[in-house]
């Protein structure tokens, strides 16, 4: 690692950031104290180099090291990298793209206060936004945008908004409806994630946005995480009509009602109650029943439903 100064040829470099690359990664991963000294020459290497193939190799590097504990994100965060991941993700048709989507990803699957190092980066957000609407070469990209997303929306209130404000969720439920499968599963997260941790106001914005039917058709699909996950975002969608109905808010309730009221949607839950797995029949079921007490005027509900 002495050798990495700006003195170095650039082979030097090249061999040094490959080599640096395969150190920190394997399975099972390499003890963090034994590469965590790396650190400071691969943040030197990807501030400071102009040369892709060395910066890409010093990117997947950072993104084995920031990969797990919250220790490890941390001492990531410390170099003080981040504001040049964030320039890096704008540039979507280099070789660093993938290996700085992962890092990224791994940063805010921490603590909300690690999470926010990225948020508060207003270019974070608008270059996520950028790789779910561009046409993209490799679905992968995608794939892994939405999965850096799905880790934010899982943080906090003003992380959820912050992604709404970055006009971020209509992308998410066109790729929720129309992309491949593997694109699909990781924004059904990224929303059910939403309505899990959002108030009630960003929740009647998704909905408002279109999500309750592509979520119902995912259901029908053979992976039964994905199925548990989206029956979990329609339940929580479910809460919410729940209190509109509490609080007479007959206009919210409406709406809720109205994404609900379509034969497919309605189908598709109903298959998904004839489920082998048994906490997705159950949460079916208890979707279907709420559904139905929410159009009968004479039933009273309580947030317990």
């Amino acid at each position: 690692m002495a050798q990495v100064n700006e003195h170095a040829k650039l082979s030097m470099l090249r061999k040094a950031s490959w080599t640096l690359s395969n150190f920190c990664r394997g399975k099972p991963q390499p003890p963090f104290d034994q590469v965590k000294s790396a650190l400071p020459a691969l943040v030197d290497l990807i501030i400071n180099s102009r040369d892709e193939e060395v910066v890409t190799d010093a990117c997947w590097a950072l993104s084995y090291l920031s990969d797990g504990t919250n220790e490890k994100i941390q001492a990531v965060i410390d170099t003080g990298v981040c504001p040049r991941l964030v320039e890096l993700l704008q540039c979507t048709s280099s070789s660093w793209l993938i290996p700085v989507l992962r890092t990224v990803g791994n940063i805010v699957t921490g603590y909300d206060v690690q999470t926010q190092v990225i948020v508060d980066h207003q270019e974070a957000l608008r270059g996520l936004y950028n790789l779910l609407t561009l046409d993209c070469k490799y679905k992968r990209t995608k794939e892994e945008a939405c999965w850096t997303i799905s880790n934010i929306t899982a943080g906090n209130k003003q992380q959820i908004q912050a992604v709404i404000e970055a006009k971020i969720f209509g992308p998410l439920v066109n790729l929720l409806q129309n992309a491949k499968f593997d694109i699909k599963k990781e924004a059904a997260r990224a929303i059910s994630n939403a309505t899990s941790g959002g108030s009630h106001e960003q929740i009647k914005f998704l909905v408002s946005q279109g999500c309750v039917k592509p979520l119902c058709e995912l259901l029908v699909c053979s992976d039964p995480t994905i199925v548990t996950v989206c029956l979990e975002g329609l339940e929580n969608i479910l809460k919410v009509a729940v209190t509109a109905k509490m609080c007479c808010n007959s206009d919210d309730l409406n709406l809720y009602i109205q994404m609900f009221d379509d034969d497919k949607t309605l189908d598709n839950i109903e298959i998904v109650q004839h489920h082998e797995n048994a906490e997705i029949y159950e949460k079916a079921m208890k979707i279907i029943l709420t559904y139905y007490l929410l159009l009968d005027d004479e039933v009273i509900l309580s947030e317990e439903f």
